[in-house]
């Protein structure tokens, strides 16, 4: 900034004084501006703003998790319901193996008590010969 290099002491002191007389009187203007009804007003609105934006962002939240925790329960029944399936698929499996393990077990001690009988017969079919 230039300006009028051969001021005085007394000039510049009072420059220094009106530039912090003007500067208060901003500030005095700034803070009536900022009490005023109009600026308490806008204040108000807009915390009536954000307070309705967090609630429409907490209800979201919770329409979220709402929707998770009946996904997870969704899930958590399908898994049960796989689970149960297998069970029974599994238990028939066993029943059937069972099953089939006691019939060949009956039809090997029949086929062994038909080569016992044969094999009694050729015997006695031998002793009688003698």
């Amino acid at each position: 900034m230039s300006g009028p290099k051969n001021t005085s002491f007394a000039d510049r002191l009072s420059a220094a004084a009106n530039a912090k007389k003007a500067q208060l009187e901003r500030a005095a203007r700034a803070r009536s501006a900022a009490e005023s009804p109009a600026a308490v007003e806008q204040r108000t609105a807009r915390e009536a703003v954000r307070v309705a934006r967090d609630a429409r962002i907490a209800e979201r939240a919770a329409t979220k998790l709402a929707i998770e925790a009946r996904q997870a329960a969704d899930l958590a029944a399908e898994a049960a319901a796989r689970e149960a399936a297998l069970k029974a698929e599994q238990e028939a499996r066993d029943a059937e193996f069972a099953e089939r393990i006691a019939r060949e077990a009956t039809t090997e001690a029949e086929q062994q008590a038909a080569r016992d009988a044969r094999y009694a017969a050729r015997k006695a079919r031998k002793r009688k010969g003698r």
